[in-house]
């Protein structure tokens, strides 16, 4: 997961990067991608603009002009002039010092806010997660009183149901789910180890679900009102209007901004909505990253904090860089496509199996009844146990056997891009089994033996203060009808549901509690229960 994060991070903030680009460029009275008579405008450019009320389009010399296929001046100004892409991805060209210069900024920005870490990003993102909701209410309500919004909503409401033997289609919304929760990402875990023991993690879990999707479907209403309007002027397929991926945000939300009354203070506010966006994401995956580096060697690392934020933050932007070339959008387009693709679902894959098959789902849910008081309704059982697995298995069997390479709209890859691709996304994955050999070769006896040690919690595993693993002790002997926490358990763990160094310990007296011996060695389990 910090592999993936990490990966993401170095992307990530390109994209961040674009949106100040952007801001920067909104502070003028006439927005610069709304104009067709610039440098980097070509003779297909068409521009849309109110004329007594009614809007128009108009090609770079001022004629309708239907001879060619009119291409909108917020793709242009974001292709030929913030791009300025080249033809392919091995024609770097130059480092473009004003996206540089952005990605600089973007790169302070996060290491300000994390280098006090969830103490301060907390703060700000009060603020980064409430402000996107007011843009997008105002932009909803003008977005569907355009003329034409009806054929992007109709494209975005009405399915095409042949659709769904794409592969794309079921990994896209698959990602995007992965994306928009942060799963596999490492970011929950990291986040959600500032709780208190106590928290109402499911209560969390249903808001943010349900909040999450609520928005995704409301913010398609908001995208493609305006889609449909742009294919309405340019009398273009809807499908056709603008780039997927991070072009759509830099090609069709700012068309629509332009529309609006008093269009540069719209202007402004979007791209600031769109840099706190992404400020959000950046901030977790960041955190995940340096909690990850902080906590393997805590004692030294911890009291330097903010030198490893700012070396992480350091080697971020150097290895971001090349995308801020005119071969940028080739190198983060395959950064995307292959970073955090078929490996968030493997990762999770993983995951789900470890917990609720190896460590085992009664053990898994007399946890959460410890935390909560009660354990997690059946609906969640069955989804851990067959519904998730099954489902994360269809979906990347079904992307292996119908595999896409990576695409830039026409622009195919060359084949040493598609391996470095395939290798970043397998760097991640392969940890796994990695790791996994590694921990059974640490362990003694046979193979057999090795891998049953190898996969059992360690010792120390287990609630960190002393009352709560007394609460998780009881909980576990609740089933058993003893009074925990005055004795520990005296029963085989023949249901696999118990704490794995609790197994067949001896009942104590109620003043040993706090030193269970087992059986099996005669050695203190821990030092402190």
């Amino acid at each position: 997961m910090v592999v993936v994060s990490a990966l993401v991070c170095i992307y990530y903030n390109v994209i961040i990067a674009w949106a100040l680009y952007y801001l920067f460029a909104s502070f003028t009275n006439v927005l610069p991608w709304t104009l067709c008579n610039q440098w980097w405008n070509t003779d297909q450019c068409g521009k849309t603009f109110g004329v007594n009320g009614t809007n128009v389009t108009l090609g770079v010399n001022g004629t309708n002009s239907t001879d060619f296929t009119r291409v909108s001046a917020s793709h242009e100004f974001w292709t030929h002039k913030v791009l300025q892409l080249s033809s392919g991805i091995d024609k770097m060209g130059t480092v473009r010092w004003d996206l540089a210069l952005c990605l600089l900024l973007a790169w302070v920005i996060v290491g300000a806010c994390l280098i006090k870490g969830v103490k301060s990003s907390g703060k700000v993102v009060y603020f980064t997660a409430t402000f996107p909701f007011v843009v997008l209410i105002i932009l909803f309500f003008r977005g569907v009183t355009l003329e034409g919004a009806e054929r992007g909503i109709r494209f975005y409401i009405i399915p095409e149901w042949s659709r769904l033997s794409e592969s794309k289609v079921w990994g896209d919304a698959a990602i995007q789910i992965f994306y928009s929760l942060g799963l596999a990402f490492g970011s929950l875990a990291t986040l959600s180890s500032y709780n208190k023991f106590h928290n109402n993690v499911m209560r969390d879990a249903l808001i943010i679900a349900v909040g999450n999707c609520c928005t995704s479907i409301f913010s398609g209403f908001v995208i493609f009102s305006i889609i449909g309007h742009m294919s309405f002027m340019l009398d273009v397929p809807v499908d056709k209007v603008a780039d997927e991926g991070p072009g759509l945000a830099f090609v069709a939300y700012p068309e629509a901004i332009s529309l609006l009354p008093i269009s540069t203070l719209w202007a402004i506010l979007f791209f600031l909505m769109l840099l706190t966006l992404g400020l959000d994401s950046q901030f977790a995956m960041m955190e995940t990253v340096i909690t990850a580096v902080i906590d393997e060697y805590p004692e030294y690392l911890r009291p330097k904090k903010s030198i490893v934020v700012l070396g992480l933050c350091v080697i971020g932007y150097l290895l971001a860089l090349p995308q801020t070339t005119n071969a940028g959008m080739y190198w983060l387009q395959l950064l995307d496509w292959y970073s955090a693709g078929f490996s968030l679902m493997v990762i999770s894959l993983c995951l789900v199996i470890a917990i609720q098959y190896v460590y085992g789902m009664k053990r898994f849910c007399k946890d959460i009844k410890t935390m909560l008081g009660f354990e997690p309704p059946i609906y969640f059982k069955v989804c851990w146990v067959a519904i998730t697995p099954a489902l994360l298995l269809f979906i990347l069997i079904f992307n292996l056997v119908q595999f896409n390479p990576v695409t830039y709209g026409d622009y195919e890859y060359p084949n040493w891009a598609e391996i470095m691709g395939l290798l970043m996304g397998l760097s991640s994955c392969l940890l796994i089994p990695i790791v996994a050999v590694i921990q059974v070769c640490r362990q003694k006896g046979s193979l057999l033996e090795r891998i049953k040690a190898a996969a059992r919690p360690s010792r120390d595993w287990g609630p960190a203060l002393e009352d709560h693993r007394q609460e998780m002790l009881k909980v576990y002997a609740g089933k058993y009808g003893v009074e925990a926490p005055l004795t520990l358990i005296d029963t085989p763990n023949k249901g696999g549901d118990l704490p794995p160094d609790y197994t067949t310990a001896t009942t104590l007296p109620r003043n040993d509690i706090n030193v269970p011996y087992s059986v099996a060695n005669g050695l203190p389990v821990t030092t402190k229960l």
